[in-house]
């Protein structure tokens, strides 16, 4: 296994999530190939660091994500689904869909690693790339076919400048896409550095949030098609199973607009 540095190190954190809801909240939320990985985190200091709420929130955004992809899977059969910064995400397993094409671009040592972990999927691909470096969009099969992006707990690590580049430059090359991905408000984004600090990782910095997504939508030139709290479906299905702390904070987070999931339409 490689040892990860920055950003890299991070995809740990979200394994870690998916395992620990599984186990304990299966009626929920249920990941049999993170599971099988539950041997191979590198210590338990994510989960030894992590509160209920931090874990559930990381999976909620799973739990919506897959929903919207299912969506747009039916609504565009025949379609790329562009995972950017896959880490060690297991979407195309859950999805299980026999007609979308899955693309997991990550940087070179990501990528190894998950090749050793996590063998290829029919309909799935894997890229070894920078997600800013547009040279990966060259090994897309059919860029005129819908494309969904996907960015899931990529984004808070760069700067808007950047992340604004990076849509603009999407649209000039694919046709028919739609992005969604995580963010969180200026106070929520405070929050996921201490918490990221606290799993052990000090040098993966955030930077990016999203206080207005008509504002952000505006400023990237796209239109916003929906913004989806985090926890509607976890609240309601899981009640009071989960404690009155952790049902607090989900209220608030979504209440504030602290947490969400933007869906836009690049072109």
């Amino acid at each position: 296994m490689n040892t990860f540095k920055g950003v890299a190190d991070t995809l740990f954190i979200p394994l870690t999530a998916r395992i620990y809801v599984s186990q304990r909240f299966p009626e929920y939320f249920y990941d049999s190939k993170a599971v099988e990985l539950s041997s191979i985190l590198p210590d338990n200091n994510i989960q030894k660091n992590s509160s209920e709420y931090s874990m559930l929130a990381s999976v909620a955004r799973s739990y919506t994500m897959d929903e919207m992809i299912k969506n747009f899977i039916a609504a565009h059969p025949t379609c790329n689904i562009i995972n950017l910064g896959c880490g060690l995400e297991t979407t195309c397993s859950r999805i299980a869909s026999t007609t979308a094409t899955f693309y997991e671009l990550d940087l070179p040592e990501v990528i190894e690693s998950r090749r050793t972990l996590l063998k290829e999927q029919p309909h799935e691909t894997y890229i070894t790339g920078d997600l800013f470096n547009l040279e990966w969009t060259d090994c897309i099969e059919d860029r005129t076919c819908p494309t969904l992006f996907i960015a899931a707990g990529v984004f808070q690590y760069f700067h808007e400048a950047k992340i604004l580049r990076l849509i603009k430059e999407l649209r000039s090359i694919f046709t028919k896409a739609e992005l969604i991905f995580d963010a969180t408000n200026k106070a929520g984004l405070a929050y996921a550095q201490r918490y990221v600090k606290k799993t052990g990782n000090t040098s993966a910095m955030m930077y990016f949030f999203v206080d207005n997504c008509e504002i952000f939508a505006n400023k990237a030139g796209v239109t916003l098609l929906e913004q989806r709290p985090f926890f509607t479906a976890t609240q309601k299905i899981l009640g009071r199973k989960i404690s009155l702390s952790t049902r607090l904070i989900m209220k608030f987070a979504d209440g504030l607009g602290r947490t969400k999931i933007l869906h836009l339409k690049l072109s």
